[in-house]
């Protein structure tokens, strides 16, 4: 018969133990899982029907011309001093999607769908991901900003999309034959490669065109919790010629390469989760309300 030798410690009973195993385990498939690991809900996707912009409808092309031609240095001034000038408005995370909720994005050639269902639909496919609580609730707050088209803007065209006013526009962008008719491309500074900038300055210290990325990130940096991640997240996912076709690396810095992990591990959930079958609001909202009231005070500031 083995001999025992009398514990001289506190034991554990095997309940502990497993309680203390499974929660081993739960932390490995969370690891598993972190921010930037590659999004599952997709795989089974077409990604080629989706962003087919040469066989978009007319209202996309129009509503890039539009931009492409009024996004100057100019503009982009003003609309800076008009956000630091006033307020547009206070209320909760939730009311502020509510609000935004009758707007159809023209920008958009994949989906019809009103915003929430967007938002939502963006949420709950990285909730299914297992991604971390900040993450989900990114995906349902990261096209706020586009109550910007509620609050005043000249159109969509200063409220979707983003790119570099101050330098050169790049040829990387969508439809770059429509800068023909921006002030900008003509200036003896602004046409040029650095234009106002200097060599890997930084995103930080560059001016991006004014928009629902540039604005939310505003309002958010200071009014939430959000990690650096999400904020990223946020003010770069519209930022196509820098995170999908790798313009401005002479703009760029470490920081800018460190970040853009984030925004790539966001973009899937953005771009392909858009369905046009409606999402169950009221089922997800407290879950949801309960997640916003994680990250973000009762009232903001808008």
């Amino acid at each position: 018969m083995p001999s025992i030798v009398a514990a001289t410690h506190e034991t554990h009973s095997g309940r502990d133990l497993d309680i203390t195993s499974d929660a081993i385990d739960d932390v490995n498939v969370i690891r598993g899982k972190l921010w930037d690991s590659e999004s599952e809900f997709d795989q089974d996707k077409d990604k080629s029907q989706f962003r087919d912009y040469e066989a978009a409808c007319d209202r996309v092309k129009a509503f890039y011309k539009e931009q492409h031609e009024k996004q100057t240095v100019e503009f982009n001034i003003k609309a800076r001093v008009d956000f630091k000038s006033r307020k547009r408005g206070r209320m909760s995370v939730w009311e502020a999607i509510e609000l935004l909720n009758t707007l159809i994005d023209e920008s958009d050639p994949d989906t019809s769908m009103s915003q929430i269902d967007h938002l939502l639909q963006t949420a709950e496919a990285i909730r299914r991901d297992g991604k971390p609580e900040w993450m989900q609730v990114t995906g349902l707050v990261h096209d706020l900003g586009k109550l910007l088209l509620l609050f005043g803007s000249e159109g969509q065209w200063d409220v979707v999309g983003s790119l570099v006013v101050g330098c050169k526009f790049s040829d990387k962008i969508i439809y770059p034959e429509t800068f023909k008719n921006n002030p900008d491309s003509y200036d003896e500074v602004f046409s040029t490669e650095y234009g106002i900038y200097k060599p890997h300055c930084g995103l930080d210290n560059v001016m991006l065109s004014w928009g629902h990325d540039e604005y939310l990130y505003h309002v958010f940096k200071d009014q939430s919790s959000l990690p650096a991640e999400a904020l990223a997240m946020i003010r770069y996912h519209s930022f196509y010629p820098w995170h999908r076709e790798g313009a401005y690396s002479h703009l760029t810095n470490e920081k800018d390469a460190r970040i853009l992990a984030a925004v790539k591990a966001f973009n899937p959930y953005d771009l392909y989760s858009k369905s046009d079958k409606p999402v169950d609001v009221e089922e997800l909202r407290p879950y949801y309300q309960n997640l916003i009231a994680k990250f973000f005070p009762p009232v903001l500031d808008w």
